[in-house]
């Protein structure tokens, strides 16, 4: 078979490797730098929005108050399925409730604020996660991304049998490369257990998603919800029927009667206005990677279970442990700090791991000016295209278009340069011979 096959083809198939490989490269340095900003999307929300009200807690009853008059500001639009009130944190110091429609900020009397308005840390969020594509593809995306950063990751000790041995050793620089793979390589391994962790736990969460969709499609009728209930707590019968405002305030004073210790951050209202409708609270352990437990109650306030997050079946206690080990979000500043600078280490990685694979491809004559001013532009134009639009959102509004001037940027940054760059003639001589 290999003899029909013409050289030219052979060639052509060659060359898609170098643009296929820059994309996945692109992808996964784009991931890696927006990750490691949204290590700190509490404090960037603060920075966003200032003057949005903050204190130290809440009582019972202006919860209650707040969830009253967000839904009754809804009046006339489409029911709400899920009423969110997120609770004031040590990192993130206010009370804002959330629908399917709107967002808004509570006083600490409980009387709605104004809305909240954090467009670029959401735009940035998002990126991480799908890439501003459609959710189900653009986090099947990711995922799989997560899965090679893990190969890479495993591929490049196995590749290099004495990179711990030289785990601090730095050749001198010989025009080769040789300085900037050494960089690549000791970083790689400063930073092994952390890529591990990260990359595993995108995975997971990445694939997750599309196992968990594609279990409600075949087995609950689409219901995705169902197929998480078991792990996270199973919903409510449905009951459209009209009912008052369910008794949150009672389901957060038990929470702080009966579990002191435990750190209440949501308080979470499915179906509400209906006699459907239940409350879970969700409240964080002390020295425990599980983002949290969620506590059942019903409309009245009365209790009812815990999901078993904290002390359930392993499966359970470990999906809940991924969230906080992917965003750092378990340990306070200095664990922020510390994936800050892990987080920069890897996302280095990436960008060095390009040039290192164009250098040697150049060495064997193999010479792509282009797609290495494509590079440059990309690893220079992406933190451009972040700092342009958080400086829009600062000085336009929350309502600047970020996901499209993220992207335009980073293109033109891209293509100017892939233009800037040419064919040496002493190299194009050598790949043609």
């Amino acid at each position: 078979m290999s003899h029909l096959i013409q050289p030219g083809t052979v060639k052509r198939s060659l060359s898609a490797h170098a643009p296929i490989g820059l994309i996945a490269g692109a992808l996964l340095y784009i991931v890696s730098l927006t990750g490691t900003i949204a290590v700190f999307y509490q404090e960037l929300q603060r920075v966003e929005q200032p003057e949005a009200p903050e204190m130290q807690s809440i009582a019972p009853d202006a919860v209650q108050r707040g969830v009253a008059a967000v839904l009754a500001s809804e009046a006339g639009k489409p029911a709400t399925t899920h009423l969110y009130v997120h609770l004031p944190e040590p990192e993130l110091p206010r009370t804002t409730i959330t629908t399917d429609t709107q967002a808004l900020h509570l006083a600490q009397d409980g009387s709605i604020a104004g809305s909240e308005e954090i467009g670029w840390s959401d735009f940035l969020v998002k990126l991480h996660y799908t890439l501003n594509l459609p959710a189900l593809v653009g986090i099947t995306i990711v995922g799989i991304l997560g899965v090679m950063m893990l190969a890479l990751a495993v591929s490049g000790v196995v590749a290099h049998p004495r990179i711990f041995r030289d785990a601090f050793r730095l050749r001198a620089r010989n025009g080769n490369g040789t300085g900037l793979a050494d960089w690549h390589n000791r970083l790689s391994v400063w930073t092994l257990p952390f890529s591990v962790a990260i990359a595993l736990t995108g995975a997971l969460i990445g694939l997750a998603s599309i196992a968990a969709y594609a279990i409600a499609t075949t087995d609950y009728d689409g219901d995705v919800e169902a197929v998480y209930g078991p792990i996270f707590g199973e919903e409510g019968k449905a009951d459209p029927r009209p009912a008052p405002v369910a008794n949150v305030a009672a389901a957060l004073s038990h929470m702080a009667s009966a579990y002191p210790d435990v750190r209440v951050t949501y308080a979470i209202l499915h179906d509400p206005l209906t006699r459907g409708q239940h409350v879970q609270i969700v409240g964080e352990h002390e020295r425990r990677l599980i983002f949290g437990e969620y506590y059942a109650f019903d409309a009245k306030g009365n209790f009812h279970h815990v999901a078993g997050l904290s002390d359930g079946e392993l499966g359970q206690q470990a999906a809940a442990s991924t969230y906080q080990l992917h965003f750092g979000t378990f340990g306070g500043l200095g664990v922020k700090l510390a994936y800050l600078l892990f987080g920069a280490a890897l996302t280095a990685i990436c960008a060095t791991g390009i040039y290192i694979w164009l250098g040697k491809r150049r060495r064997r004559g193999i010479d792509e000016p282009r797609i290495r001013g494509a590079w440059h532009g990309l690893v220079i134009g992406t933190p451009v295209a972040l700092a342009a639009t958080f400086a829009a959102r600062l000085l336009i509004g929350n309502d600047f278009p970020f996901a499209i001037a993220f992207w335009s940027v980073t293109l033109i940054a891209v293509i100017v340069g892939a233009m800037s760059k040419k064919r040496e003639p002493g190299r194009a001589m050598a790949a043609r011979q």
